[in-house]
């Protein structure tokens, strides 16, 4: 007969004191431990180097499109080429500046002769009684906008009755701004409204794509634009927001390129020629280059660059490429230009619409930039009839009455320091 122990007995077994004395033994170290740690690090470098090959190498149309957009978007930064030289056969990437030279030597010789000058504007329509004023007033502001969606804006007038209080003539909405939202306001191209300004005429609206957002600024009163200098031209530059406040300006883009030897360019030395307001400053870019001129009729005229500037001419900058000329685009998917930047675009439709384009770029997350056949794209929706590419990356910025509408992509400041800026409008003290 076995007994069992009792409890006092289990425990006491199983004491610390009571348990024998056991030395763990060691795990025999593996064999080939680091040979085998060589050999993944060795199965990586070998793993990378053949999708260096593939990339670099491959025929694959939409890596090849990739390849070359980004060769694209590394040569035509000031101070970045290494991020293409250092990675990309010689060969390959002077195949690319081949061709980006070669995209803007075939824009030589196309020129602005506006052969729908003579569009007449739209009559006022008579009113006698109140109610027949109002809907006048309506009708002409729904003519005036063209673009909006009838229904969202009825929709957000009814939620915000107060937008009337002042009539159709003076109405006024702006949730443009960094830290805003937008309204719930569409245009029947689908974008969403940002700002409405019945009175001086402008519409502000946001623009997206696959991979990057904008906002584009439309200005109907043609006769309100002009150009800009920084108080300090010559010298140094100013920030979009100073020039626009020195001169009292409603909405402002960005105007010339400038002089930017490592990125530390202070905006006092224009690149290329420019005519602010009647003045000239700069020398004219060489061939190949365009220039968009605003003429003493309100119409923007794109030139070369390399021709006397015409008499008529008030305002003037230099840039490349031309976008569209006449109604006719000449950026595509196809014809090269395919860096992916942050943009700025100036143009008129063929209403006399001043059309100021932003695309934001450099910015993980939020929006990396877009080719500019993209640009084309969202100009065409709006009867775009002449545009030029602006200078775009961290100088193209759009802002309206006291703040930013699109971001810089250099996150740490809010504009460059530019040497001039398109402006339109006056603000109200």
């Amino acid at each position: 007969m076995i007994k069992k122990p009792n409890a006092a007995q289990g425990n006491e077994l199983l004491t610390p004191a009571a348990a024998p004395n056991k030395k763990r033994k060691k795990k025999p170290a593996k064999p080939y431990r680091k040979l085998r740690i060589a050999a993944w690090i060795l199965g990586i470098a070998l793993l990378l180097e053949c999708l260096y090959c593939f990339v670099v190498f491959t025929n694959n149309p939409t890596i090849r499109s990739l390849r070359e957009a980004y060769i694209e978007t590394a040569m035509s930064t000031m101070s970045h080429h290494w991020l293409a030289e250092w990675f990309f056969p010689d060969y390959m990437v002077q195949s690319v500046v081949s061709r980006m030279d070669n995209s803007q030597k075939d824009q030589i010789g196309i020129i602005s002769k506006w052969d729908n000058k003579d569009i007449s504007a739209p009559t006022k329509p008579s009113e006698t009684t109140p109610q027949e004023k109002e809907r006048a007033e309506r009708a002409a502001f729904f003519e005036l906008f063209w673009e909006l969606d009838n229904t969202t804006f009825e929709e957000y007038v009814m939620q915000h009755p107060d937008v009337l209080e002042n009539g159709w003539n003076n109405i006024k909405i702006n949730e443009s701004g960094l830290d805003d939202d937008g309204t719930s306001i569409r245009t029947t191209m689908g974008e969403q409204v940002l700002a409405i300004d019945a009175k001086n005429k402008i519409l502000i609206v946001r623009v997206k794509g696959s991979g990057f957002i904008g906002a584009l600024a439309i200005a109907k009163d043609p006769s309100q634009l002009s150009l800009a200098p920084s108080a300090y031209i010559g010298s140094y530059g100013q920030q979009l927001h100073a020039i626009a406040e020195e001169n009292d300006a409603l909405l402002a883009v960005t105007g010339s390129g400038f002089m930017d030897p490592e990125g530390m360019g202070d905006g006092g030395e224009i690149a290329g020629y420019a005519m602010c307001r009647g003045k000239s400053y700069g020398e004219h870019y060489p061939s190949g280059y365009k220039r968009i001129e605003l003429h003493e009729d309100n119409l923007l005229y794109v030139m070369d660059a390399d021709q006397p500037v015409s008499k008529e001419t008030t305002d003037a900058v230099e840039f490349s490429p031309a976008l569209i000329v006449d109604g006719e685009a000449l950026v595509d998917e196809y014809s090269g230009w395919y860096a992916i930047n942050p943009r700025a675009c100036l143009g008129q439709s063929s209403k006399k619409e001043i059309l100021m384009l932003v695309i934001e770029g450099r910015m993980i997350g939020r929006s990396l930039g877009c080719e500019l056949a993209a640009c084309v794209k969202i100009l065409q929706q709006h009867d775009c009839y002449q545009a030029m590419n602006l200078d775009g990356g961290t100088s193209a910025v759009l802002w309206y009455d006291g703040q930013y509408v699109t971001k810089c992509s250099n996150t740490s400041i809010v504009s460059r320091l530019m040497p001039n800026a398109w402006v339109y409008g006056t603000r109200e003290s």
